[in-house]
């Protein structure tokens, strides 16, 4: 028995087990996603190991190379964090991914067990990568854990499951016997998925695993070397992954640049140079609109998740307090570095039912303001659920936005963080306007920005977020509405924009989260992106089925 067959007996349950997930949209994942799951030493060692990775060369991707390079910045700390990476040439890259095409001659059982065992090898590392993560994001440790451990695992198998299962849909070959009165016609026939070539994965600086691995994994599960350019100011989550991909590889006896991390900085990147070269044909890319567009003008396959304005509309509520501190904390969860995260609150000037009557637009603006008040000022949970901003953009939106347009209903509170007293922390502002002032609010405002908006009636509140979406693209929508017709409308409006919506969420749901193996994240109908992760057109466009016939 050979490794990779010895490694899908292995892992065949896992994948039986997600592929029926993907077809039955249940919740499911093996990869539990708190910390305590795991051993109780792996967080001691996990902090040791990035410390110990701290001013020191990342050679675990066993690269030799002339030139190391390096500018990750701790959010936190507010210092280099000093790991530098091995820089390849463009070409040295696309040679080298041009060589290790023979991955696509592997049966796709072959590489869907060589693929879950890299994940179950990530597994054992998650720790590494949660610090890893915390100090090139500025996410605080339990979302860096989760989002860059057992979530962007479920989303690299969910990948590879569908992958496997749209592979495997058709029969590699059968005899073909077609009836011709005196005689039979009969001929031999095979289907071959003929992968499409080198793929390249351009990652984000704020989610650098999570939004990587389900493009890396599905180029990867039909056959195509890939080519990872990560973002220059977050390279080291993802580069862990990458190491255990390769060492999985180099054991199984094949080439470990199936799978290749090509780094640059900000000053000179490369990316450009790697999307526009003939040899790539299949490209992965989150980030922002303007990149995004010239992605998507190439000649290539592309898969595309950028950004775009999100709602929150509400009609009537049952509980106003309750909304108003679900709404608080998904717009502050890492300071709304989300690409989820909502951003407008549309709000009629009459007021909001609620069980206990009607409450005016004042006063819900107020609630949602003390909300953050009183989230942002909870000594447990104010810095954790914040976390630090990322990009100096950013900070500068924040910085410098003045009133941002509106009236500002909360300014900045100056809180800290007891562990990183450096920590790059700020409070989101609320600004209240009126809907008639589209210049504030139509655009997407990243970080924690959040609007508040008069509108005329609950109509115009969803003709409003339905044109936001249709025009500059929605990932997400909130709706709070005790009416069933109401709600129908909402639904069938938004839907009609390619834009899923989460009705009443309290308590512990949340509209940024999307779960592996049942939500689809992005549905590639809008401005926000042109691909959704992960559906069936997801790992179809990365191969194309080829047949031949024998007499």
């Amino acid at each position: 028995m050979t490794t990779a067959m010895a490694l899908f007996e292995k892992h065949e349950k896992t994948l039986q087990d997600a592929i029926k997930a993907l077809h039955e949209r249940t919740y499911y994942t093996p990869y539990p996603e708190h910390p305590k799951a795991y051993p109780a030493e792996a967080n001691e060692a996990g902090r040791n190991w990035f410390a110990g990775s701290m001013n020191n060369e990342f050679k675990e991707l066993k690269i030799e190379a002339d030139n190391w390079i390096g500018e990750e910045v701790s959010p936190y700390m507010q210092t280099g964090i000093g790991v530098t990476y091995p820089q390849l040439s463009v070409e040295q890259l696309i040679a080298n991914a041009e060589q290790a095409k023979t991955w696509g001659t592997l049966s796709v059982a072959d590489r869907a067990a060589i693929l879950i065992e890299s994940l179950a090898r990530v597994e054992k590392r998650y720790f590494e990568i949660a610090y890893a993560t915390m100090h090139t994001t500025g996410q605080s440790f339990l979302m860096a854990f989760q989002a860059s451990g057992p979530h962007a695992n479920d989303r690299a198998l969910e990948a590879v499951a569908m992958g496997y299962a749209e592979i495997s849909r058709f029969p590699s070959e059968v005899d073909w016997v077609k009836p011709m009165g005196k005689f039979d016609l009969k001929l031999r026939k095979n289907w071959k998925a003929i992968p499409k070539g080198i793929g390249l994965v351009i990652g984000c600086s704020t989610f650098p695993t999570w939004n990587t691995v389900p493009g890396m994994y599905a180029s990867l599960i039909t056959g195509n070397p890939v080519i990872v350019k990560p973002h220059p100011k977050a390279i080291l989550p993802i580069a862990i992954v990458i190491a255990e991909l390769r060492n999985v590889l180099v054991e199984n006896g094949l080439d470990p640049n199936i799978i290749q991390m090509a780094v640059d900085t900000v000053q000179q990147p490369i990316t450009k140079e790697l999307a526009e070269h003939d040899s790539v044909t299949l490209i992965d890319y989150t980030g922002g609109n303007a990149f995004g567009d010239y992605i998507e003008g190439l000649n290539k396959t592309t898969f595309t998740e950028k950004a775009g304005v999100n709602s929150v509309i509400i009609d009537s509520v049952r509980d106003i307090g309750a909304v108003a501190q679900n709404i608080a904390f998904s717009a502050s969860l890492y300071s709304g570095q989300m690409c989820t995260a909502p951003q407008n609150v549309y709000v009629p000037a009459s007021g909001v039912t609620t069980a206990d009557g009607t409450v005016s637009f004042d006063e819900v603006a107020q609630a949602i303001v003390k909300s953050v008040e009183g989230l942002v000022n909870h000594p447990k949970m104010g810095a954790g659920t914040l976390g630090s901003i990322q990009n100096d953009q950013t900070i500068k939106r924040i910085t410098e936005g003045g009133n941002f347009g509106g009236n500002l209903g909360l300014d900045g509170i100056d809180i800290s963080n007891p562990e990183f007293e450096n920590a790059r922390l700020f409070t989101p502002r609320v600004v209240i306007t009126d809907a008639a002032n589209r210049d504030a609010y139509s655009h997407e405002c990243f970080g924690p920005i959040i609007f508040i908006v008069k509108t005329d009636s609950r109509e115009a509140s969803l003709e409003i977020a339905a044109e936001m979406a249709r025009t500059k693209g929605a990932l997400t929508c909130l709706a709070y509405t005790t009416d069933v017709e109401m709600q129908d409308a909402i639904e069938n409006t938004m839907n009609a924009t390619f834009t899923p919506v989460s009705f009443n969420f309290g308590g512990a749901a949340f509209v940024n989260q999307h779960a592996a193996f049942s939500d689809f994240h992005v549905t590639g109908g809008n401005p926000a992106g042109n691909a959704s992760f992960t559906n069936p057109e997801y790992v179809n466009k990365r191969f194309v089925w080829v047949g031949n016939r024998y007499a």
